[in-house]
């Protein structure tokens, strides 16, 4: 049997079995991750404070390149008067400033993605005890997170963040 026709197959059984579950009473959840984490207050508040972090730095960055700009402008401005020594050291200067550019600028941006992962592990990890701490209560069977569709009446995103938003 091709892999195709096997995962067709297998596919097949889990929704039959899936639709005798949900008549046996099994209950389903479904939790929208990527709307959780837009809405949700620790969501938002992890955002803040990432932007609070990197806001110093990344006007540093902001006005490094400005800097590097103005000073390309003035040197093309200024080559054709300079003798061919000068020219070289400034294009040298320049070199070296725009090489120091894009290491800090490649610095900020991977300490930046390690720090927005920090924050959004944790936030799934509370968001997780959440889901299921509602599940138990609610005496949900199983919660997905990701699927190809869902039926809006099994969607309890809402509630998930509600409690998140409460500190639960």
């Amino acid at each position: 049997m091709s892999r195709t026709l096997m995962a067709a197959a297998v596919c097949a059984a889990a929704v039959g079995s899936a639709g005798a579950l949900a008549q046996d009473g099994t209950r389903i959840g479904f939790v929208n991750t990527d709307r959780m984490l837009r809405e949700a207050a620790p969501a938002k508040s992890a955002q803040t404070k990432l932007e609070q972090e990197f806001s110093r730095r990344e006007k540093e960055i902001d006005d490094a390149g400005s800097a590097l700009k103005t000073a390309s402008e003035r040197f093309e401005r200024e080559a054709p008067t300079m003798s061919e020594s000068q020219r070289q050291n400034r294009q040298r200067q320049l070199m070296d400033q725009d090489r120091e550019f894009q290491r800090k600028r490649r610095e900020f941006q991977e300490d930046l993605n390690s720090r927005k992962q920090e924050e959004l592990q944790q936030i799934l990890d509370r968001a997780n005890r959440v889901v299921k701490q509602v599940a138990e209560a609610e005496k949900y069977d199983v919660i997905l997170q990701e699927a190809v569709y869902v039926n809006p009446r099994l969607d309890i995103t809402d509630r998930v963040i509600k409690a998140l938003n409460a500190g639960k």
